[in-house]
């Protein structure tokens, strides 16, 4: 074989082997995948692993993770013409490969720009809704979750699937943050005023409720007192007098060793009485009792 030969053999490897490896291309499973012809897409959807491709074909790569990108900060108006800064991030990814390389050229900065744009129109609709004390405290996150689902629906368009928006800060100018608190701390105050108030109103009633109770609860307590001593002297009485019914005789010298106890067992006492008086009866005949 000449040398001529040679040369051509070898030129023509070299031209074979590199038409081989720009023929050639690789996907992981980090990108979408997409091939072009003068520009004009002629296939997507290729699964990671390696390809084929006409050498003059281009292979597009994009990045199909979820992205995130902070929100520059913006100046919004709320609904009482309060100014807010606020500051905030955005989360999304490639839903539609096609159509997003269609909208924005494979781009990732023009398709953040665009999505920056998008998020930041909705929001500043949603705060326009509101007032200064809603954004702030109570419906941050109703702001956050309407952007998002309003956002969403617009990006759509640029085959981009909006995962998350959400707040990290929120600023005052220095203009009209004292005022801000100023009305904050009066709101505050007129809460806690109403609710001391309430609290008053609910003591009284509670104590007035509590002083009825003890009162009738004394009430019941002494008559059935009352109830149950007059019973009981009652049934003493009957007890007594169906005692002394049995024996008056027994009955009449018991009650007279009391009278003799009450009127004798003083020591500094003076009793003046008749000698045949009838209180001296068992006295001078104690044998009077057994009849």
């Amino acid at each position: 074989m000449s040398a001529r030969s040679v040369s051509i053999v070898i030129v023509a490897a070299a031209l074979a082997l590199l038409g081989t490896l720009t023929s050639l291309f690789s996907v992981n499973e980090r990108d979408f995948a997409i091939r072009t012809e003068f520009g004009a897409i002629v296939a997507t959807g290729y699964r990671p692993g390696l390809h084929w491709k006409l050498p003059w074909d281009q292979v597009v790569k994009l990045d199909r993770r979820t992205l995130m990108q902070s929100n520059p900060m913006q100046a919004f108006i709320t609904k009482d013409n309060r100014s807010l800064i606020i500051d905030s991030y955005i989360e999304w990814r490639i839903a539609n490969p096609t159509v997003y390389y269609e909208t924005t050229g494979g781009s990732e900065k023009s398709a953040g720009e665009r999505i920056s744009d998008i998020v930041t129109d909705g929001m500043k609709s949603d705060v326009a809704q509101r007032t200064l004390e809603q954004v702030v405290t109570a419906d941050r996150a109703a702001v956050t979750d309407e952007t998002l689902a309003s956002a969403s629906r617009a990006v759509s368009a640029l085959g981009i699937q909006l995962v998350d928006v959400r707040v990290q800060s929120i600023e005052l100018p220095d203009e009209v943050a004292d005022r801000v608190y100023e009305d904050m701390k009066e709101d505050f105050a007129k809460t806690a005023n109403r609710l001391r108030a309430e609290g008053e109103s609910a003591a009284t009633a509670i104590r007035a409720t509590a002083d009825r109770n003890h009162t009738e609860i004394i009430s019941n307590a002494q008559r059935a007192a009352l109830e149950i001593k007059g019973a009981a002297d009652a049934e003493a009485a009957d007890t007594y007098a169906r005692a002394y019914s049995a024996d008056p005789e027994f009955y009449a010298f018991y009650r007279s060793l009391q009278a003799y106890e009450r009127a004798l067992g003083k020591s500094n006492g003076v009793l003046v009485l008749s000698p045949d008086s009838e209180f001296f009866r068992y006295l001078r005949n104690p044998a009077r009792a057994s009849h």
